[in-house]
């Protein structure tokens, strides 16, 4: 309820005009005339004297102002006159450079919560690009379909003229892809800034105003740094602020994630104008999320923040997959133990689930991440400490593996293998280091001839995923192969009956609902005798399938008894 007292800056008899600062990037100017509240007339008289805005409490930066007018000079009772307000405001432009699975759904939500913010989407794919304006996007997440056909073509917009929207922007989010290094110094480690130099550099070329420049994909350590010298060295006058507002999304759960976060982290220099940039962005996420799930931090801790979360939530995967080899050597059963474990509310039962191991962009790159930044500043003891995260998610899809192979008597050679999921979770189309890739191949190089279905994954990109090389899938899709190599062995379907039929084994390697409510007694009658299934996400019920007739293998479950004397490692 704080009034803030504003000038006009142009005044005539019936109308005047005023200007509102709501942010260093933002005015609005307005219009307002007196009209007769009984003729609707304009009103005779002098011009209002003092004008005050009250920004409502939600949210201070608002188009929606209550006017408080007193009258000078005037005949006429206050309370009989109208004072019509016209908005005229400088629209705030967002634009985005990276169209992928954080900068598209990000852009959409501000688009839909902030109407007055005109947001650009811009990659230099033009496939990607034309995806994004057609009713088939390129990414799936439940509920972005409908924010997208809500703001498109009204205040949100993709396009592949980088430069123009680059330049016209006032807010630059920066989310391009961040691979791991394949040669070279930290080749295997490191995070490759090819493609963010390249992007700031561009930025340094094309602009001609001052720019806020937001870090939005996962970088290392003083990431910021290095393009603010870059920028700075290329500025021609022009004033950059470098910021750090790294995403926490889970894909699957994006969208909702997006509209009610556990926190927005904004990090920025620790000056003047760099806490004017932190309020700038600040102030977008204010349309829609709480002041106090915003959290601004110097550009280093947001940094790492990013890096520190994504490692933590692996290793409690890792912990738990550690303790899921236990349950099966023991008789124990690690749905139930992590139960126990997660009633304590120092734990909590997030992260808890056992499975045939982690997956997604981001996990396994920021911990190798993490680890070549430790190793850099001399701490190996730490960097050893985090690369055990990954080397038990690689131990438990190598057990999985072997766990096939040795049940169906050592050898899966010239035997059909079904595999149901091959995204890396459930409710999303991505299959980035999913842990279906290490799955199939690890069969493959045993010779079975494999059969995947997965409601969401184009045959294409199985075959992709299948045919590429570590890391590869990290870079832009112009550079990933075009032409996939064919994998004669593999074969795709639509349908999870037909991927099935006639199969020796099946490997449930996504938790898709679906999964849940197949028709198990039709799959039996369609398969080889004896019919095996492993169930990598513990989304089947082992009991009911074992009264059908199924060999049932579940991670961290007591096991069937025709595996007890399978040896664990074929």
């Amino acid at each position: 309820d704080k009034y803030v007292n504003i000038k006009t800056f142009f005044f005539s008899y019936k109308s005047f005009l005023f200007r509102v600062w709501c942010s260093p990037t933002r005015c609005l100017d307005f219009s307002v005339r007196r009209t007769s509240s009984q003729t609707g007339k304009d009103a005779e008289g002098a011009p209002p004297g003092n004008l005050r805005c009250r920004p409502p409490p939600v949210s201070p930066h608002t188009h929606f102002l209550s006017l408080s007018l007193s009258l000078s000079g005037s005949s006429v009772p206050a309370e009989s006159h109208i004072f019509l307000v016209e908005r005229k405001a400088k629209m705030v432009k967002i634009c985005c450079i990276g169209a992928g699975y954080v900068g598209g759904p990000t852009m959409a939500v501000i688009a839909l919560k902030c109407p007055s913010i005109e947001v650009v989407v811009v990659d230099i794919s033009a496939t990607r690009i034309a995806a994004w304006n057609s009713d088939q996007l390129p990414i799936y997440e439940p509920g972005l379909e409908d924010v997208v056909k809500q703001c498109r073509g009204r205040n949100l917009f993709f396009s592949t003229d980088v430069e123009k929207h680059v330049c016209e922007a006032d807010i630059i989010f920066v989310s391009v892809n961040t691979p791991t290094k394949t040669r070279g110094l930290g080749a295997g480690k490191a995070a490759d800034l090819t493609y963010w130099e390249s992007a700031a550099r561009m930025i340094a070329n094309v602009s001609k105003s001052d720019k806020i420049v937001v870090e939005k994909s996962t970088v290392p350590v003083k990431t910021a740094e290095a393009i603010e010298k870059i920028l700075t060295h290329n500025s021609k006058g022009i004033s950059y602020q470098i910021l750090s507002n790294p995403e926490f999304l889970a894909e699957g759960t994006a969208i909702q994630d997006l509209f009610n976060p556990d926190r927005v982290l904004i990090g920025g220099r620790e000056t003047p104008e760099g806490r004017k940039a932190v309020q700038a962005l600040k102030e977008v996420y204010a349309n829609w999320v709480p002041e106090d799930r915003i959290i601004t931090t110097n550009l280093w801790s947001a940094e790492l923040s990013k890096l520190a979360a994504n490692a933590i939530l692996a290793q409690r995967i890792s912990s738990v997959n550690a303790i899921s080899a236990l349950c099966e050597a023991t008789g124990a059963n690690v749905s139930e133990v992590a139960y126990a474990v997660g009633k304590d509310s120092r734990i909590g039962p997030k992260f808890l689930n056992a499975s045939v191991g982690f997956g997604g962009s981001c996990f396994q790159k920021d911990i190798l991440n993490l680890v070549y930044i430790c190793e850099c500043n001399g701490l190996p003891e730490v960097a050893t400490y985090w690369k055990q995260v990954i080397k038990i998610n690689d131990y438990q899809k190598s057990r999985f593996v072997n766990r096939v192979v040795s049940s169906m008597f050592n050898t899966v050679a010239g035997k059909k293998i079904a595999v149901l999921g091959f995204a890396f979770k459930k409710d999303t189309g991505d299959t980035r280091e999913t842990a279906a890739i290490d799955v199939c191949k690890g069969l493959l190089g045993d010779k079975a001839k494999i059969s995947i279905y997965d409601p969401q994954v184009s045959a294409d990109q199985i075959r992709r995923d299948l045919a590429m090389n570590k890391f590869d899938w990290d870079h832009p899709i112009h550079l990933q192969p075009t032409s996939p190599t064919a994998v004669k062995e593999v074969t795709v379907t639509w349908d999870a009956y037909e991927a099935t039929k006639g199969a020796h084994g099946v490997c449930i390697l996504t938790e898709w609902d679906e999964f849940k409510r197949l028709d198990y007694a039709k799959i039996y009658e369609s398969m080889q005798k004896p019919a095996f299934i492993f169930d990598g996400r513990n989304v089947v019920d082992p009991e009911k399938l074992r009264e059908i007739g199924f060999i049932v293998y579940s991670i961290g479950k007591p096991l069937d008894p025709w595996l007890k004397d399978m040896p664990a490692v074929a």
